[in-house]
């Protein structure tokens, strides 16, 4: 679609590869250029941490704030104890109020790296749903709400269409998941004039209900605003790695291992993270991604700086990038790295070379941990391990060792 965009938001959505689609891209242009404009996006607490997956949306929130509008983040603490069906294949496991609370707390920590909540016109605003969910009247919200819904349209939203044609069950508490969420939109516009609602574009026709729902009930013209859903040039979705999801609080991943993911991003991939996750220039995006052979590699290290800055702060980043020199140039052990504190009990009369493997995060068994070593997967001290039986005393441990595996992975050994 050609489209030349007023506001300097929609500009930079379209110019850095964020959008999708949007629901009327010269309404929401216009009143985006006319002043101010509060919007939305809604975070599910389903873990105690946001994964890189989500972090396309939060740029997206920073971006607004940016360019001049408010931007207002959606804890789901109401819509968490439904579950969204979206494109999954089996009901969400249902959380505890405390659980949910928990989560919440732990991701809310996140945002405060990349917009600021202030008193300002455009200070973004912390929400939860739970505010207007939780004591809801079931009979009043089926009259007023529930009526506006067609059960035949609803089931032709891909995201439940597909779960049944695979004859996969869908609980009527999931099946409700759409309506909360149209919900939220209505509340939102009604309680803080939120004039569009963006996400991933799975969430399209989550977005389209509380559009159509607003209209109907408020008469008020809102807009949606999908993002790309991002997967790599090899065809894997983002935010996941071979150890697991990349989380973005620092006690669930630490911001060498954060920093580290991002240096390992793919040739191909590297022009166009720098413009979806770095504030860098366009024109330095592309210059960066266009580079070839070696030269690659110094743009995979700004790429790493930059996003783990934005997220941990450039302390973080610059300590990230020397542990990995000294690791990567020195064969040393730098000072940054994941680290297995044991204890003296722990090691007790001597544990095996295949046990620290395991409990370091390496291997995820001792299987896997033999298999390694016998491939000539694994170092100590960045020398090959060569035997599977070695078992080491505590006087082999009175300095930190280094355990590796291949030559990305590294993991520093302690007795404290």
């Amino acid at each position: 679609m050609t489209y030349h965009p007023k506001s300097e938001f929609m500009a930079v959505m379209m110019q850095r590869g964020f959008l999708a689609d949007c629901t009327d891209y010269q309404g929401l242009d216009e009143a985006l250029s006319k002043g101010v404009i509060p919007a939305y996006i809604g975070f599910d607490a389903t873990a105690k941490s946001l994964h890189v997956g989500s972090l396309i949306q939060i740029m997206m929130l920073r971006w607004l704030q940016k360019t001049g509008h408010k931007p207002i983040t959606l804890m789901g603490g109401g819509t968490t104890k439904v579950g969204d069906p979206s494109f999954r294949v089996d009901e969400r496991p249902l959380l505890t109020d405390a659980q949910i609370d928990n989560n919440i707390a732990g991701i809310k920590r996140v945002f405060e790296s990349y917009i600021s909540y202030d008193d300002g016109p455009t200070g973004a605003l912390m929400l939860n749903n739970a505010e207007w969910l939780d004591n809801l009247n079931y009979l009043e919200f089926l009259r007023d709400i529930g009526r506006h819904f067609s059960v035949n349209r609803m089931l032709s939203f891909e995201s439940v269409k597909s779960r049944i044609d695979r004859e996969q069950s869908l609980s009527f508490l999931e099946f409700n998941y759409m309506i909360l969420q149209a919900y939220d939109f209505l509340e939102l516009n009604r309680r803080y004039g939120c004039l569009f609602q963006m996400g991933g574009s799975d969430q399209w026709g989550n977005i389209v209900n509380g559009i159509d729902l607003t209209r109907r009930v408020l008469d008020h013209e809102i807009y949606g605003l999908t993002s790309q859903l991002l997967t790599t040039s090899d065809g894997k979705k983002m935010g996941k790695s071979l150890n697991g999801a990349i989380w973005l609080n620092a006690d669930m991943l630490s911001p060498y291992e954060f920093w580290q993911f991002w240096r390992n991003t793919t040739d191909a991939d590297t022009g166009r993270f720098l413009k979806l996750y770095t504030e860098l220039p366009i024109d330095e995006c592309n210059r960066l991604g266009a580079l070839a052979g070696a030269d690659i590699n110094s743009a995979k290290i700004i790429l790493a700086n930059a996003v783990t800055t934005l997220l941990h702060g450039a302390a973080a980043a610059e300590a990230a990038e020397a542990t990995s020199r000294a690791v990567f140039e020195k064969g040393g052990i730098g000072d940054d790295l994941p680290t297995l504190t044991l204890s003296a009990e722990d090691v007790g009369d001597g544990i095996s070379i295949v046990q620290l493997l395991v409990k370091s995060g390496l291997a995820n068994t001792g299987k896997e941990a033999k298999r390694l070593i016998a491939e000539d997967g694994a170092k100590l001290n960045d020398a090959p391990l060569t035997d599977a039986g070695l078992v080491l005393q505590l006087a082999d441990l009175t300095e930190p060792i280094k355990l590796s595996k291949g030559k990305k992975k590294h993991t520093l050994v302690q007795v404290r």
